[in-house]
């Protein structure tokens, strides 16, 4: 009987072990291969990551309701950077993850809409209100910014710039993490900041 329940006591332990395991090495980690996904966009078409290896691709989680990224997008910070780097073979991705009901979320016209009124130069905008892509990605703020080199390598996750505050003045002192990282990876030099505590209003899952 109890070389039973010890017996039983092992094989949960060792179930637990490996759940914990399991779970320290879910979610993303820059050096090693970025988390596979697939979306719709605004206009409908289908888009997954591999279809963009040989590229680079960077994954920007946004919701026009957050001081943060009204910000970026208020100061067109965002979108001269989208310009910038798209016309150097860049795909950039604008994932909202808001859930429906919740602010931020924009469903297929409306997010064309309002990507068209703000301007944007991403190359889609991805609707992710299920939240699978957010969540496979770990993004917890609005900005939250990830790029993804052309091997499918994730090297750079975290802020969009040094600069935690609401306040546009400050955009122009602050040091970009997304431009260092293209800029130096392209170059084919190493990341110097390849992680950074994103900021932000949190992601309305």
């Amino acid at each position: 009987m109890l070389a039973s329940i010890q017996s039983r006591a092992l094989t949960v332990f060792a179930a637990l072990s490996l759940l914990a395991v399991s779970t320290a090495e879910a979610g993303p980690k820059v050096g090693k291969a970025a988390p596979e996904w697939k979306g719709t966009d605004a206009a409908g078409k289908a888009h997954e990551l591999k279809q963009y290896r040989g590229k680079y691709v960077v994954l920007e989680w946004l919701n026009h309701g957050c001081p943060y990224v009204q910000k970026h997008y208020d100061s067109k910070n965002m979108q001269k950077l989208q310009e910038e780097w798209t016309k150097k073979g860049v795909v950039w991705l604008s994932v909202i993850s808001s859930a429906k009901g919740k602010q931020g979320n924009e469903e297929g016209a409306d997010a064309t809409a309002t990507a068209k009124e703000k301007g944007s130069h991403a190359s889609a905008i991805l609707l992710d209100s299920g939240g699978a892509i957010g969540k496979a990605y770990e993004a917890q703020t609005t900005p939250h910014m990830f790029v993804i080199d052309p091997k499918g390598t994730l090297v750079y996750a975290g802020a969009i710039d040094d600069k935690a505050s609401t306040d546009e003045a400050d955009i122009a002192g602050a040091k970009n993490y997304v431009s260092a990282a293209l800029t130096a990876s392209m170059a084919g030099k190493p990341v110097e900041v390849k992680t950074t505590k994103s900021y932000g209003c949190g992601v309305h899952y």
